[in-house]
């Protein structure tokens, strides 16, 4: 197998704070094997882990880079936006963070009720309790898709959601959460800059101008659920309204995915770009 290529640029990948399987040293480590040059974890809704991971990193000679995934809602559905080079500190997106992930316990144990009402009982006190000891932890129905595995109700978690927790499914409840142009606004606030995450994955095109009216400073067009012609035609999208470019393989170790860091990076060039693109915080 031919080694990857040294110097990758991966700007989304997931640990245990929130729904991936890699604690923060174990990501470091799998991106030292993939030689990535510059990382950037992007946890949902939580920056847990970016101390702990720019300290491993550090002695793995990988860049680091602030991140974040925050969930936006607009018309009921989530849109994902993704935050890079901010203050991990700022109060405002702190506490921004703390009403996101108090959601989602509350969504959490919304969604164990209608399994449990649909004869699909699992149990989430474990993972419930562990976000109360943790305070800065982030869960979601990816970890309710793992305890419907460790219950023997569903094999993968791709049938977890396909069967039980996506919109229209049985176990579904939709989450509430700011509007992306508020997530944008406040990522602003905190110095960082915000991209549009995997817009392919429900065909965001036609919403892009507006986000960009509305400060949206890059699109996610290097992701692995776009094929050559979704990332040519958000690049051309992001070019056609002056936007940034990001893009990283949104490793999560789960192997239902079968993806490594790496998988998917951004071209160098690309990375300047965004490197050189940076808002002053604001208090």
């Amino acid at each position: 197998m031919t080694p990857p290529a040294p110097g990758g640029i991966d700007l989304h990948l997931h640990t245990t704070a929130s729904d991936g399987r890699c604690s923060p040293a174990e990501l470091v480590d799998r991106a030292a094997r993939a030689r990535l040059s510059v990382m950037a974890v992007t946890d949902h809704d939580t920056t847990a882990a970016l101390a702990e991971v720019d300290r491993a990193a550090g002695l793995q000679g990988i860049r680091t880079v602030t991140g974040i995934e925050v969930t936006a809602i607009e018309g009921g559905r989530d849109l994902h936006i993704l935050g890079y080079l901010f203050d991990p500190d700022h109060d405002g997106l702190a506490a921004l963070m703390r009403s996101q992930r108090a959601a989602r316990v509350a969504r959490i144990e919304a969604i164990a009720a209608r399994l449990a009402a649909n004869g699909v009982p699992i149990d989430v006190a474990p993972l419930l309790a562990q976000a109360e000891r943790e305070p800065g932890r982030s869960i979601g129905r990816p970890q309710v898709a793992r305890a419907m595995i460790a219950a023997g109700h569903v094999a993968t978690t791709e049938e977890a959601f396909d069967r039980w927790l996506v919109r229209g499914r049985p176990g579904f409840v939709a989450r509430e959460g700011p509007a992306p142009e508020a997530v944008i606004d406040m990522i602003h606030q905190a110095g960082g800059i915000a991209s549009l995450a995997h817009p392919g994955q429900h065909g965001l095109a036609p919403r892009i101008p507006k986000l960009a009216a509305a400060g949206l400073d890059a699109v996610e067009a290097f992701h692995p659920d776009h094929d050559a012609a979704l990332t040519h035609e958000y690049v051309t999208i992001a070019q056609r309204l002056n936007l940034l470019l990001t893009g990283g393989s949104d490793f999560h170790g789960d192997p239902d995915h079968g993806l490594e860091p790496g998988s998917v990076t951004l071209p160098p060039a690309e990375w300047a770009r965004v490197a050189a693109r940076q808002h002053s915080p604001s208090a």
